[in-house]
């Protein structure tokens, strides 16, 4: 792969850097970050052996591929600062939460820009990334982000209109998941199992619960009656998911998250 640059060093962009190194995608003397503070870089040169400079326009100079991992608020005066260095022969990887494609585009020009939404999970390697197209961006570009967001989980390319609903549901749905799976737990204690146990019985069990939808290829409404015997536990506990009208509450959730991210945009 051609030489990867990254402007912010937070823990998404090492998340993104270990996936790379692991998988020997890009070898670490070919990748390059800048960030604000020289602690950050220290941390980075000690981790991972990569390159380092507190220039945002040292990266840019560096590498073709650039990923701006920077916290959105700041993503217009880092793209006005590295403009002058921009060229066509470089690749723009986005994951500025809210920021459009067009904002970008509308501060460098006619370049290569790809946008994409990833999440938390890639810390872990189970990460989901969404994969949204610039206006000058061609199979190639795509297929570049494909490939580096592959070495932090599971990828999807999606139309940028989309990608309000891609936040509430990859986005911001880690939040979602810890807090039923910190419930059960809690609920578990309170009956008188210890919290430890608990916890580890309810993450492990949301873990199998998903891969057996991403593995099976069965429709969840499938599994559920599969694991569903009429008139036994499970029906019970489904019986009050339903009577409190779960569904309702968990439309509302990825509503409402989807709206504050449209407004952020």
């Amino acid at each position: 792969m051609n030489k990867t640059g990254f402007i912010g060093g937070g823990k998404m962009a090492c998340a993104i850097i270990k996936g790379l190194i692991n998988s020997k995608l890009c070898l670490n003397e070919n990748i390059y970050v800048s960030a604000k503070t020289q602690e950050t870089l220290n941390s980075l040169k000690k981790d991972f052996n990569v390159n380092t400079s507190l220039n945002n326009s040292d990266i840019v100079k560096s590498a073709k591929v650039i990923i701006l991992a920077v916290k959105p608020f700041i993503l217009k005066d880092v793209l006005n600062e590295i403009k002058p260095y921009i060229t066509k022969e470089h690749t723009i990887i986005s994951i500025a939460a809210g920021v459009s494609i067009k904002t970008i585009e509308e501060i460098l020009g006619q370049v290569p820009v790809v946008r994409v939404m990833p999440n938390t999970p890639a810390l872990v390697n189970e990460g989901m990334s969404a994969i949204c197209r610039g206006n000058y961006a061609s199979d190639e570009h795509i297929k570049t982000t494909v490939d580096i967001f592959k070495c932090t989980g599971e990828v999807i390319t999606a139309d940028e209109k989309y990608i309000d609903i891609i936040t509430a549901i990859s986005g911001s749905g880690p939040a979602f998941y810890y807090y039923f799976i910190n419930e059960m737990a809690k609920a578990g204690e309170k009956l008188g199992l210890d919290y430890k146990t608990c916890l580890k019985l309810s993450a492990q069990t949301a873990l199998g619960s998903a891969k057996m939808i991403m593995k099976s290829g069965v429709n969840p409404e499938q599994l559920i009656i599969n694991v569903t015997t009429p008139g036994g536990c499970t029906a019970e506990g489904n019986k009050v998911l339903k009577d409190k009208n779960i569904s309702a509450i968990i439309e509302e959730t990825i509503t409402k998250t989807m709206e504050k991210a449209k407004s952020l945009g």
